[in-house]
């Protein structure tokens, strides 16, 4: 397997690592959550300048704890697709630049594959065919991984992310950004059962629900209501039971659906990854249901469940692994699905 520099900065992580042949040798994070936090969330203009100031730096450490230089390089990669526009840009920039000058093939990486790579760092990794929940800010996906670029997406959600409805509640009950982290610690103290709040489904036209898909924003308007007639009735709101309830409902729903989808499609596994993937409960229900359904389950270690540049490079090793490169005149894509991802190796789709 080849030696990748990968970098990812598809939102608000700005980071570098080194790859070769599966094993992390570096990886540099630099987070910009303090920043953001004064905002309540991701200001993208403020994310890509960010980005341009740390990159530099990341590269240089990355490189110096895996104890190579540019000439050590077999490829160079970077996310190029979905996320933030500007901050795309500067990692395939700051990346096609790098490749450049070390003479070497550059990949342009779709955020998503890195993710599902980011659970072959787990003990035992996970083979295909499997299914994948992605689970994160920005996503909630079930994908059916059947082998390198063939991907097929089996559901998801039809708004809010699971990830994104976290981080809306937690600023509901007045919690920290980012909100997973700190309604879940709220959470902790609380009763899940105490408010019944809606699991969210998608109507057929036929009639019935989709087995497989996902809508959390009714769940968030739920809250809402719920948050709002407290502080009619002037009481204090009882925020661990709300945020308790609120994460059993989609932890319980999501675990569900996924399991379901498993089953019905013969995948044998289930690798679970994103940054809500982190999230206790959710691991714990998992690991339940998986069991009682004799299916294996592969979570992302903690350490990679967040965005990092180790995933990219990982995804990276493979396909340069199985011959593929991406023009240098490759652009990027705010909005590509999962399943075109092998339109990024070859001639420049866009």
């Amino acid at each position: 397997m080849p030696t990748v520099l990968a970098l990812e900065t598809s939102c608000d992580e700005s980071a570098a690592a080194v790859v070769r042949a599966g094993v992390v040798l570096s990886s540099e994070v630099a987070s910009q959550v303090e920043e953001h936090a004064r905002w309540g969330g991701v200001v993208p203009e403020l994310a890509s300048r960010r980005h341009v100031e740390a990159l530099p730096l990341l590269v240089e450490r990355a490189l110096a704890g895996a104890g190579l230089g540019l000439a050590d390089l077999d490829g160079v990669a970077a996310t190029v697709a979905p996320g933030l526009l500007g901050a795309l840009l500067v990692g395939s920039v700051t990346g096609r630049s790098l490749a450049r000058l070390a003479g070497c093939p550059f990949l342009g990486i779709h955020h998503l594959e890195a993710h599902l790579y980011a659970a072959l760092l787990g003990e035992p990794p996970p083979a295909a065919p499997l299914l994948v929940l992605l689970v994160s800010g920005g996503h909630t996906e079930l994908i059916a991984l059947r082998g390198l670029g063939a991907y097929e997406r089996l559901g998801g959600s039809r708004d809010d992310a699971a990830g994104e409805a976290f981080d809306k509640v937690a600023r509901l009950l007045g919690l920290a950004y980012p909100g997973g982290p700190a309604l879940e610690l709220a959470a902790r103290g609380g009763d899940p059962t105490r408010f019944a709040f809606p699991p969210g489904r998608i109507s057929l036209a036929g009639g019935g629900f989709h087995p497989y898909d996902f809508s959390f924003s009714g769940l968030k308007t739920a809250v809402l209501r719920e948050v709002q007639r407290w502080q009619a009735e002037g009481q204090p709101l009882p925020v661990a039971d709300l945020a308790a309830s609120f994460q059993a409902v989609v932890t319980k729903v999501l675990v569900q659906r996924s399991v379901r989808c498993a089953l019905d499609h013969g995948l044998p596994g289930l690798v679970v990854v994103g940054g809500v993937s982190a999230n206790q409960e959710l691991r714990q229900r998992l690991g339940a249901a998986c069991g009682a359904a004799g299916l294996a389950l592969h979570l992302a270690p903690l350490a990679w469940c967040t965005d990092n540049a180790a995933m990219v490079g990982l995804a990276a090793c493979r396909r340069l692994a199985a011959g593929q490169i991406s023009s240098l005149e490759l652009g990027v894509a705010p909005r590509l699905p999962l399943a075109e991802a092998n339109s990024l190796y070859g001639p420049p789709p866009f």
